[in-house]
């Protein structure tokens, strides 16, 4: 089960949001703000975050949630550290990788329970 969450390349913005406790609209709204978040869009125009966009989310809500950065404040403090930034995103960012595994145990478990729901076995006999 850990290498299936592990595994994961792109989150939506509701499992970002979920994963960062970061509200759907201030996510899209970093996005003006900040030029390093650029989360890619797939064919319908959905953002699918990576890892590094999620670690990087972090970063900026820490600043500006637990430092009181201003926002402007903010991106300068990234622009200034933009190479010691790129080095921590590289590194294991344990909240995160931590809540993606949650998030996808909880989705397994809701299958599991549905199953039972509808009167088949989960194990795959009837």
């Amino acid at each position: 089960m850990k290498q299936k969450a592990e595994s994961r390349i792109y989150y939506s913005i509701s499992e970002a949001s979920a994963l960062t406790k970061v509200k759907p609209h201030v996510l899209r709204y970093w996005e003006t703000q900040f030029r390093m978040l650029r989360p890619r869009k797939n064919k319908a125009g959905n953002r699918m975050y990576k890892k590094k966009d999620l670690k990087l989310i972090m970063m900026i809500k820490e600043l500006l949630y637990e430092k009181g950065f201003t926002i402007a404040g903010a991106k300068k403090k990234l622009t200034d550290e933009k190479d010691a930034i790129r080095d921590q995103l590289e590194f294991s960012f344990n909240d995160v990788d931590r809540a993606a595994l949650l998030l996808e145990v909880r989705r397994e478990l809701q299958l599991l329970l549905k199953d039972l729901h509808n009167g088949r076995d989960p194990a795959g006999g009837l």
